[in-house]
């Protein structure tokens, strides 16, 4: 394991950002909401002596579902920080925990970012306390979903898309679209699976985006008034299929394994542990594309725990660290060295690791904002609380 620097100085200390400071360039926030002036750390001082995590399953691991998938325990021997983890199902509750003030660090997904951002919840990242930033993908930064105005808010962890799964031994012939998840004569009707959240609206824009291009739909987080409709129409559509909307990821492990679902969104460490679990699945990018993540490490404005905050960002992205999380979790990692890590020397060519190419199909998840990211200026777009709204009414 890479050993962290051994001196740090020896006082916190908050400085002005500069050009972070200047706010007026940035554009609005999630309900217009304006971003706040919230000073990064500009030094390290000792370790605090714990750190409390905000994250996504498999995201910090520490032995405890698998002996040998421990990331967690070298980094507190490393640094004295005790990592205290929550694990956490849907981005909209990692925003709800990081409101209360108990929590230092969060794995966010893009469509928590920005209302983190714009809501004062974090703060801005000074990246060149984080060493091993400079061994970042340089595809991962300074993203819409993880930076506001040229300004970092957070590091990088590791990238995939949502992918199609099916049970092989009952949805025939093998799809190769995600028409079969929007077929509101399904013949898997009541087995079929999606993603409970707000941001699956933008699997619905997507499928759109490609089969009715009269929609004008040009990019699946940026939908005016009629585009959204649409959406919500093809979902509450396919409302009448589907059999159960997941978030825990272990209960879809369980519903493929028994069979009461058979289709539908997945990310790509379900399909590992349904396989691993002897179920019959096979998980791919449909032809049209998908939406995805692309996480970030996020520090609170507030952090009781700054510099364990600072230290668990660094190790998470180290090449030995952000290798094992990236074959537990299957993704891609963000640390390009990384790769020469990995047990399966395969699984950054699996997972499409520095393949732009491939990452040009995937939509990564990006918080609605009433000024439209796809550039346009005569429209309103439907912000994330219309979203939510929405999710609402066609969930029934």
């Amino acid at each position: 394991m890479r050993r962290y620097i051994a001196v740090f100085a020896t006082v916190l200390a908050l400085a002005a950002c500069g050009d972070d400071a200047k706010q007026s360039n940035a554009p609005a926030g999630p309900g217009g909401a304006q971003l706040p002036k919230i000073d990064k750390l500009a030094s390290l001082g000792a370790g605090e002596g714990a750190v409390n995590i905000v994250a996504w399953a498999g995201y910090a691991e520490n032995g405890s579902n698998d002996p040998k998938v421990d990331w967690v325990t070298p980094f507190e021997k490393q640094t004295g920080c005790k990592a205290n983890v929550k694990v956490a199902g849907t981005s909209d509750e990692m925003v709800t925990l990081m409101k209360t003030g108990d929590y230092d660090v969060v794995s966010a997904s893009g469509d928590a970012s920005l209302r983190l951002i714009y809501g004062g919840v974090v703060a801005p990242v000074n990246t060149d306390l984080v060493p091993n930033y400079k061994d970042v993908f340089d595809g991962l930064k300074n993203k819409a979903w993880n930076s506001v105005g040229g300004v970092s808010y957070g590091i990088p962890h590791g990238r995939g898309a949502n992918l199609l799964m099916y049970r092989t031994d009952v949805v025939k012939p093998a799809p190769t679209s995600w028409d079969v998840v929007f077929d509101a004569n399904s013949p898997y009707k009541g087995k079929v699976t999606a993603y409970d959240s707000p941001i699956y609206i933008a699997d619905a824009a997507l499928y759109l985006m490609k089969h009715k291009p009269e929609l004008g739909i040009k990019n699946p987080y940026a939908l005016d008034d009629k585009q959204f409709a649409a959406a919500v129409d093809l979902l509450k559509g396919q409302q009448k299929v589907i059999g159960e909307y997941w978030s825990d990821y272990t209960k879809e492990v369980q519903a493929f394994k028994a069979g009461n679902s058979v289709l539908g969104t997945t990310w790509q460490v379900i399909a590992n542990l349904a396989k691993a679990d002897q179920a019959p699945v096979e998980a791919f990018l449909p032809s049209e594309g998908a939406t995805g993540w692309s996480d970030t490490w996020m520090i609170a404005a507030k952090a009781k725990h700054p510099n364990c905050g600072y230290l668990w960002m660094n190790h998470i992205i180290s090449p030995e660290a952000n290798a094992a999380v990236a074959e537990w979790f299957g993704e891609a990692p963000s640390n390009k060295l990384a790769c020469a890590k990995t047990a399966d020397p395969q699984h950054c060519a699996t997972y499409h690791a520095d393949d732009e190419s491939y990452y040009g199909q995937v939509w990564y998840w990006t918080t609605p904002v009433a000024e439209c990211v796809d550039g346009r200026t005569d429209v309103k777009c439907k912000d994330y609380s219309e979203w939510t709204k929405a999710w609402t009414s066609i969930k029934g």
